[in-house]
């Protein structure tokens, strides 16, 4: 069986279809409140690939982009809402794209939580993942650095 080298995906409607071009750079479990917010879910499962790898195939004049920070913006299908894209200008090398939106398997499984200190309390995952926390959402939380070996 060869590996996938492209997937693709749509928003909710289907006015938006996009292909991404594999490989990804990651897929991770995303906890901040602005994931909740957006998605309202206890958390967003995004993968990351470059900006050059990914491709409108239709609905560019229905994808709507919002300036969720100063630094990130999340684009959405203006007629059915579907969040879609997250960039980010502190990490220009990569767009996200929440894995519920594609249409098939990626090239890997997440990897890891991350911004997991603004988990909800409601929903805490039972899964055996690293969990990264702190001011920028990829430091080791409490829990992981209990669970590290001592470096002394």
């Amino acid at each position: 069986m060869t590996a996938a080298t492209s997937a693709s995906g749509a928003c909710l409607c289907g006015a938006v279809r996009f292909t991404a071009t594999l490989p990804s750079l990651g897929c991770v479990h995303c906890h901040c409140t602005m994931c909740q917010r957006n998605h309202g879910a206890a958390f967003v499962t995004w993968f990351a690939v470059p900006p050059a790898a990914l491709k409108l195939d239709s609905g560019a004049e229905d994808l709507v982009r919002y300036a969720s920070s100063t630094d990130g913006s999340r684009s959405f299908c203006r007629r059915c809402g579907s969040s879609l894209f997250c960039t980010n200008t502190q990490h220009p090398d990569r767009v996200d794209i929440p894995l519920a939106v594609m249409n098939g398997p990626i090239d890997r499984t997440p990897q890891v939580h991350v911004f997991y200190d603004s988990h909800a309390p409601w929903a805490s995952p039972t899964d055996a993942l690293p969990r990264l926390g702190g001011e920028t959402g990829i430091e080791p939380t409490k829990d992981e650095k209990k669970s590290e070996p001592d470096k002394r």
